[in-house]
């Protein structure tokens, strides 16, 4: 079944800092372009497969039932932190980060 993503204000400003750092440190100037639509297209197939990925730790604290999932490979690994929401058929994605970096307090 097909669910609608929805990036927070939050992950669409992790997205532009990730993009920032991946282009300031790419080896080619096409490689901040390349991850960006990498990480994009890895997101949106949440619309068709949102429960493929694990539980993530974050929500425990809350008592929400959040998700991960990750993209890429090492050492260039990021985590999409989201929510699926099965009365609205809805994907929230609510942080995404580089996996070697500790993850700021989940608060959305």
């Amino acid at each position: 079944m097909t669910y609608r993503v929805e990036l927070t204000g939050r992950a669409d400003r992790d997205l532009d800092i990730l993009y920032v750092y991946v282009e300031k440190n790419a080896t080619d100037s096409p490689a901040a372009t390349r991850w960006y639509n990498g990480i994009e297209e890895a997101v949106y197939s949440l619309e068709s497969f949102q429960h493929r990925c694990p539980v993530a730790r974050e929500g425990q604290k809350s008592g929400r039932l959040l998700r991960h999932l990750m993209n890429g490979q090492k050492p260039h690994v990021y985590r999409v932190i989201y929510e699926i929401d099965e009365h609205r058929k809805l994907v929230t994605v609510f942080t995404i980060w580089h996996v070697a970096r500790k993850p700021a307090a989940f608060e959305e």
